[in-house]
């Protein structure tokens, strides 16, 4: 259940992701949804190597940690496909 998580919290990050960067992007949704479900990846990963991996209840740092990370990769991507697309 947990990988269902944390792909469904990828996705959601990326495709809002995609409309909180300003600007039009040329770089197709599916790059977004995919960057959102790797980095929210990531973002456990670092959570356990923090060692915020296993708590009771909610694990509410292991979920900031990566929705932050989701949040600034698929706003990193965005910016770095606008700046090939001017260049």
């Amino acid at each position: 259940m947990e990988i269902v998580g944390l792909i469904i919290a990828g996705l959601v990050i990326g495709a809002l992701g995609r409309f909180v960067v300003p600007g039009t992007q040329n770089m197709p949704i599916w790059v977004h949804l995919i960057v959102g479900v790797v980095a929210v990846q990531v973002g456990y990963w670092i959570a356990a190597a923090l060692g915020v991996e296993e708590t009771s209840g909610i694990d509410w740092t292991r979920w900031i940690i990566s929705i932050v990370l989701a949040a600034i990769a698929v706003y990193l991507v965005a910016r770095l496909g606008a700046r090939r697309e001017t260049a």
